[in-house]
């Protein structure tokens, strides 16, 4: 466990970001036990309060687990953390983790297709001002980052649509987890959003209330993004060979 001296101005948020890429990175694997707080203290060159902050923010996210006597455990994150940690595994070290991306997208196949059908059964005509509008947004831009964004807000839409909260909390983790990608994800979604027919065929089955037609519209849509990364990652193992 290399631990580095933490700039004091940094400090507890610093703290917490060292200690977490140690348990992400399996320096610290689960069931290992973290030094004392006065020995983390004087490893990384903070105060005690500081460690004790950055401490609860680790147990707060279940990643470590405080036990009788005063020991700090590590816990597992695969089973004990929430989709909040999903930031700092897309991301590793400017890298995207193409294992995590290739989840997120399998899981916003399943959300997105979920979802649609619900806006279908609760929105219909009443809804087709704002998801027309959108689409048409989608299509009056040819960067592809601004397609990004606007396909963003179409699914916003859809989101609202579809009134669960549980999904929309969904919605909100994993947006918080694709927007600072964008950029990296840029070649992975461009097929994506350029497929304007697309959304406008989803757009149309949730205006016309067919929750059948637009769950396989969303699935058709979403699809594609999936494609795209299964193709690039081919590319890439047939590169390296």
């Amino acid at each position: 466990m290399a631990l580095r001296r933490i700039d004091r101005r940094t400090v507890p948020d610093s703290v917490y970001d060292q200690l977490l890429s140690e348990m992400l990175d399996g320096e610290l694997p689960p069931g290992a036990a973290l030094p004392a707080e006065r020995q983390l203290a004087e490893a990384l060159g903070v105060s005690r309060p500081t460690v004790r902050e950055a401490m609860q923010r680790l147990a707060h996210s279940g990643l470590v687990e405080v036990r009788q006597g005063g020991a700090t455990i590590v816990r597992d994150f695969r089973r004990a953390a929430g989709l909040d940690l999903l930031p700092r595994l897309i991301l590793r070290d400017g890298h995207l983790d193409h294992d995590v991306l290739r989840s997120i997208l399998e899981a916003r196949l399943t959300m997105g297709r979920e979802v649609a059908g619900l806006a279908a059964e609760r929105g219909g005509a009443d809804v087709a001002g704002v998801l027309n509008g959108a689409v048409e947004s989608l299509a009056a831009q040819s960067d592809p980052l601004a397609r990004q964004l606007e396909a963003l807000a179409f699914w916003d839409h859809v989101v609202d649509t579809a009134d669960s909260i549980v999904y929309r909390l969904l919605f909100n983790d994993l947006r918080a987890v694709y927007e600072p990608a964008m950029v990296a994800l840029a070649q992975v979604m461009a097929a994506e959003v350029g497929r304007i027919d697309r959304y406008r065929a989803l757009a149309e089955a949730i205006i016309a209330g067919d929750a059948v037609a637009a769950r396989q519209a969303a699935a058709q849509l979403l699809a594609t993004a999936t494609t795209e990364f299964d193709t690039l990652m081919r590319h890439l193992e047939e590169n390296t060979q």
